[in-house]
Formats: C-alpha cells, sequence, structure tokens
C-alpha cells in the first residue's frame, strides 16, 4: 500500500465502530427509491459533521458532500440508497422489518442488493479523507443517488440541475457489493455491466365461457406461443458468443379456470452489451408478438409498454486501468479482473452528464469459508444468496474495511500527494449517451 493511502487509513481503526453500526442501522431501515428519506437524512448529518459542504434534495432525495482541499483533482465518488420490496429471510438481528412503500402502503421492504453496504462504505471513506487531509490534494465529492433500482435516479439528479449544483468532476468511481469472496475487489475494463430494458406487452384477444372457445381468440395461448418463441431470440438470431439474455419474468391474464379472457400481459426483460444487439432484440420481440397475434387473429394489434431502461456500464480502459493498479499495490492477491455481469446499474448516466470518464468494480461480499465450501461442493448458486434474494446479506467484515478503503485507495489514484501536479494527468473523455 503507498503512503498516501496507509496515511489515510490508519483512522480506519478508530471508525469501524461507527461504519459497522451505520451499516446494521441502514440494514435494519430500508427505504424504497424516491423515499430514501431517513437514510438520505442520515448521510446529510454524517457528512455534515466531518466538514463538507452539502447539498440536498437533488431530483428528490440525491444528496451531494463536497470537501475542498485545496488544488488539485476532483474525484465523484458515488453510492446508491434504495431498497428492495422484498421480505427479509435472513434471520440476522438486524434484519428489516419495514413494510411501508413509497405511498405508504404495507409492503416488506430490505436492502437485497447491498446498498446499505455502499453508503456506510462511502461514508466511511468520507470521514477517513476529512481525517488525513495532509495526505491527499484536490477535491472529493461523495454522491448518494436515489432509485437505482428503478432506473430512474441518475437521471433525476441530472435532470434537476445536478452538474450547476457541484463542481465537475475529473473522474466518476464508484462499486457495488456482489456474492464473491469479502475481502477481494475485481475491476473489469470496458463493458462491466449489462444494459437492460423492461416491456409490458399487452395481447388482446376476444373472451368467452371455457366451455365455447371457438366464440374467443385466446389470449392466454397467445401469450404462450410468444413465451416459447421468444425462447429462440437469443439461442437462434444471435451469434452463439454474443452475450445477452432474454426473460418473460411475469404472465397476467384471466381471472378463473372457465372464463377465456380478454387479455393476457407479460412482462419482459432483456439484457445486453452491445447496442446493435439490443436493437435486433426490442425489434425481434416486436416482430414476434405481432406474428403471434395476426396468425390468432387478434381483434386487436398489442401493445407495447417500456417500463425501465438502464444504459450499460462501460469502464474506461484507462481509468479501470489506474485503479486496479491501485488495487494490486493495497491488496496483492485480492485484487483480481472480474468477469462482465449480467446485472444493471444507472451509475453511468452521472459521469455522462460531465462528460469524464468512470470506473465501476466489484466488492466481495461474501463469508470466504462459505464460498470456498459451496465452489468445492459444485453447489455455489445453490448455497450462496446473490443479489436481490431474501436471503442477501454481505458479512460485515471483512466486506467494510475493504469497501472503505477501496475507495480510499481509488480516489488517491487521482488525488494522492505523489500523483503528477494539477492540469498534467489524463484529459477528460466525452462518454456521451451512446452506452445506453
Amino acid at each position: 500500500m503507498n503512503r498516501d493511502a496507509a496515511t489515510v487509513l490508519t483512522g480506519l481503526d478508530a471508525a469501524r465502530d461507527e461504519i459497522e453500526n451505520r451499516y446494521r442501522d441502514l440494514h435494519a431501515h430500508p427505504e424504497l427509491g424516491m423515499s430514501e428519506h431517513r437514510t438520505a437524512a442520515l448521510a446529510v448529518t454524517a457528512l455534515r459533521d466531518y466538514g463538507y459542504d452539502i447539498t440536498t434534495g437533488i431530483g428528490g432525495t440525491g444528496v451531494t458532500g463536497v470537501l475542498h482541499n485545496g488544488p488539485g483533482p476532483t474525484v465523484l465518488l458515488r453510492a446508491d440508497m434504495d431498497a428492495l420490496p422484498v421480505k427479509e429471510a435472513t434471520g440476522l438481528p438486524y434484519a428489516s422489518t419495514a413494510t411501508v412503500d413509497r405511498d405508504g402502503d404495507p409492503q416488506p421492504v430490505m436492502h437485497a442488493c447491498g446498498h446499505d453496504v455502499h453508503i456506510a462504505c462511502l461514508l466511511g471513506c468520507a470521514r477517513l479523507m476529512a481525517e488525513a487531509r495532509h495526505a491527499w490534494h484536490g477535491t472529493i465529492i461523495a454522491l448518494l443517488q436515489p432509485s437505482e433500482e428503478n432506473g430512474d435516479g441518475a437521471r433525476a439528479m441530472v435532470a434537476d440541475g445536478l452538474t450547476e449544483k457541484i463542481p465537475a468532476p475529473d473522474v466518476v468511481l464508484g462499486q457495488h457489493v456482489l456474492p464473491y469472496p469479502a475481502g477481494t475487489v475485481g475491476t473489469c475494463p470496458g463493458p462491466f455491466l449489462s444494459a437492460a430494458d423492461s416491456l409490458r406487452v399487452t395481447l388482446h384477444g376476444r373472451g368467452a365461457h371455457g366451455s365455447q372457445p371457438q366464440a374467443s381468440v385466446d389470449p392466454v395461448v397467445m401469450a404462450a406461443m410468444c413465451i416459447l418463441r421468444l425462447q429462440t431470440v437469443v439461442s437462434r438470431e444471435l451469434a452463439p458468443t454474443t452475450r445477452a439474455v432474454v426473460t418473460v419474468g411475469s404472465i397476467h391474464a384471466g381471472t378463473g379456470p372457465n372464463l377465456i379472457p380478454d387479455d393476457a400481459v407479460l412482462e419482459i426483460n432483456i439484457r445486453t452489451y452491445e447496442p446493435q444487439v439490443r436493437e435486433h432484440i426490442l425489434n425481434a420481440i416486436e416482430r414476434i408478438v405481432r406474428a403471434e397475434a395476426t396468425g390468432a387473429g387478434a381483434p386487436r394489434e398489442p401493445e407495447f409498454e417500456r417500463i425501465t431502461t438502464f444504459p450499460a456500464t462501460v469502464n474506461d480502459p484507462e481509468t479501470t486501468r489506474r485503479v486496479a493498479a491501485a488495487f494490486t499495490t493495497a491488496f496483492g492477491a485480492a485484487a483480481h479482473t472480474i468477469e462482465p455481469q449480467t446485472a444493471s446499474e444507472d451509475i453511468s448516466e452521472i459521469p455522462a452528464a460531465f462528460g469524464v470518464p468512470f470506473t465501476y468494480w466489484g466488492l466481495g461480499g461474501t463469508d470466504p469459508a462459505a464460498f470456498a465450501e459451496a465452489v468445492e461442493r459444485g453447489t455455489l448458486f445453490q448455497d450462496i444468496p446473490v443479489n436481490h434474494s431474501s436471503r442477501f446479506a454481505p458479512v460485515p467484515q471483512p466486506t467494510l474495511d475493504t469497501g472503505v478503503t477501496a475507495l480510499v485507495v481509488a480516489a488517491l489514484a487521482w488525488l494522492g500527494t505523489g500523483n503528477p501536479p494539477p492540469g498534467t494527468g489524463q484529459p477528460r473523455h466525452d462518454m456521451g449517451r451512446s452506452a445506453t
């Protein structure tokens, strides 16, 4: 570990209890996207105590904290805040018992994707950087984003004038806890997380009594044919080396066994890495659904509604190499290259708005011994809960120490006293929005 990082991280022992307690508190009090009021208030209190200049309510519940420390680069560190509508089944003493959605209606809520880890690590990093200003120069921005799970939080912050409310960063950095061994970090240059599109498709038929199917145009049969045919898009229309997923995750039709309904609704999710593959699949879905409706003699054309859209997370190669080198120095063999993931994120909307490079890495959160045992048994996917599972619960340590350390080390790759003087670093890149 280099001298600057070692200096900043001397404060970790004193901060550890605060970081761990904050993580457990956040886990026990999850909030859904755009209703993260308690979470945002907690972040504001912490950042203000550390001496950061605060801006609140950006894009709803978004928070930024800015700490100026002389001339130098500006580094933005981002964490997401929202939880998921999942009933927790971890059995932890700090398990969530929250049962209220954003409208105040009953709904189990859980931090089933590790955003509580992200917040705790970012605030821990913010504290350590504030306490060791002699070890770095420049400006650090802590950004806590709402509603990542819905894919609209980063866009909302940008639409609400984020680029005018904080200094323009030179680089954006972030991390996501994943079901890899705790204590490890994984970087991936280029495409890391897939783009995601979710569609709602309504097939229109003609309802009838179940005993008189000849009077109907059965939308349930139509839907079944679509589901089967959609499974051939990836397997028969794309090259075997192309990475893509098409999932029909929901089907709703009818109200009873002897009633043929008028309509059937499919909800479809696609995951892609390349814009041309994304467009091909979206067009194929519409082509197949329309053809099945025509073949069934549907009385009306099917309807297509876009529910959510996430851009692909494409890490800047040079920025990623810089962070990976810093991680190798800090973590040794625990730093590795991670393969692309088919999960999705909206972090790239933020650097795109500023026209700057970014990188986003994976943080292990699974008990290392349990992970190794599951690999040896060949039961990794059965035994290790993944993100969005009701049993997903990263082990507090060494996950939190590693997450805080990773953010500090990555930030210091730009802000450390041993880096080139301001103005001699890498130029900004026009990232645009082509990743979507």
